[in-house]
């Protein structure tokens, strides 16, 4: 089975998701507003390679620039660093927490969908071993009155050919009687 974007368009049937339309109507548990899509860009952007190489750099020049005494605004033990680090957690716990909530949501409508599919599949394959059966039925009571129909024809032959070979012997007789 192709992937649906290997597939052609031609391939892919136009009603292809459409055990996922009845749940379009379904709206998140925070809903779709601005903040809510926001929410969860910037949550997910957390677990980036972007966000982690970019907080290990601006930590780090933070605690050369402190450590080396370039500037003094957060000297060791660095309580500044330590309280940002709290703040972001603060905010990126219930951020993630909020990000899981709403896949789960589109991942159990999905489910959902994909349960109705499974579900029309197996109705569909039933309808058609059911209707296989009927027709091999149909085929075999077919076959036995073609059975029927050619002895019967056989035996109409056989006694068309005895009374043809009647007649032809009668005739030949009455022909030399005369």
């Amino acid at each position: 089975m192709k992937p649906l974007n290997s597939m052609t368009k031609s391939s892919v049937p136009d009603n292809y998701f459409r055990f996922h339309f009845p749940h379009l109507h379904l709206g998140s548990v925070f809903g779709d507003d601005w903040f809510s899509l926001k929410a969860e860009a910037f949550a997910r952007f957390f677990g980036t390679p972007v966000f982690l190489v970019g907080q290990t750099v601006i930590v780090g020049i933070w605690i050369a620039l402190n450590a080396f005494g370039v500037t003094k605004f957060d000297v060791y033990p660095f309580i500044l660093l330590n309280l940002a680090f709290s703040l972001q957690a603060a905010y990126a716990a219930p951020l993630i927490l909020l990000a899981q909530t709403r896949q789960a949501d589109r991942d159990k409508a999905h489910a959902d969908a994909d349960a109705q599919h499974r579900e029309a599949l197996a109705m569909a394959s039933e309808q058609r071993q059911t209707l296989a059966v009927e027709q091999s039925e149909k085929l075999l009571e077919l076959l036995e009155q073609n059975t029927k129909l050619t002895e019967l024809v056989k035996e109409l032959s056989q006694r068309i050919e005895a009374i043809t070979s009647d007649m032809h012997n009668k005739v030949i007789q009455d022909g030399t009687k005369l």
